[in-house]
């Protein structure tokens, strides 16, 4: 058992407190498929990233312009398509957990996405969201980090990110964050500690307000 302390949490959606991949699989084989590329190879890569810039990493000599709008395409698709999107174990009880806590989602989905996504799974959305609209660079850039710790008032050093991707786990370090990973892909890329689901992971809130969290 591991305990952390911090003032403010960040959560990464997809993977993290969503599971989302049957439908993130669906899209993105398919798009492989129409590109000539081989899916298995591809999805290695597609997690934690938006979408344009997971296609330039396959894709590197080609314009961007065109990754932009296969992009607004994949979003389209993804936003359409809930078929065996569920919480994340534990994640409603964490989510609960929370309530009253600071803390904001830092996801590489849209705002429609999000929004459906974290709908279909049944859980809050946070009151304080930063999504691809609200980030000028996707992860593995720390944008997106640094604006949530901004706007929830807490310095990068006082924050806890939750994340599942390679992608997400080099943002969060990069913004000077400790990470908890969660699931089978974390483990691999350096968090701080990693668990298989967020049934491992209990809240407790201090007198002073600080944020406990034992992970194991």
């Amino acid at each position: 058992m591991t305990t952390l302390t911090a003032r403010a949490l960040l959560l990464d959606m997809d993977g993290t407190i969503v599971n989302s991949d049957a439908v993130v699989e669906r899209c993105w084989r398919r798009w492989a498929e129409e590109h000539g590329l081989d899916p298995e190879e591809a999805l290695k890569v597609v997690h934690g990233r938006q979408g344009y810039a997971t296609m330039a990493v396959l894709l590197p000599d080609r314009p961007m312009e065109l990754n932009h709008e296969d992009n607004r395409r994949m979003l389209a698709a993804e936003t359409a398509d809930m078929d065996g999107v569920m919480p994340v174990p534990g994640a409603p009880a964490f989510m609960a957990s929370l309530a009253a806590l600071p803390h904001a989602l830092v996801t590489s989905a849209d705002r429609g996405l999000a929004e459906a996504r974290m709908g279909a799974a049944g859980l809050p959305m946070p009151a304080v969201r930063v999504t691809a609209e609200s980030v000028s660079a996707s992860k593995p850039d720390p944008e997106g980090f640094l604006k949530g710790a901004a706007e929830l008032g807490f310095a990068p050093g006082e924050c806890i990110v939750f994340e599942d991707s390679e992608a997400g786990i080099t943002a969060a370090k990069a913004a000077g964050m400790r990470v908890v990973g969660i699931g089978p892909r974390a483990a691999a890329h350096g968090p701080d500690v990693a668990v298989a689901d967020l049934t491992r992971v209990r809240v407790e809130t201090g007198a002073d307000g600080d944020i406990a969290l034992t992970v194991g």
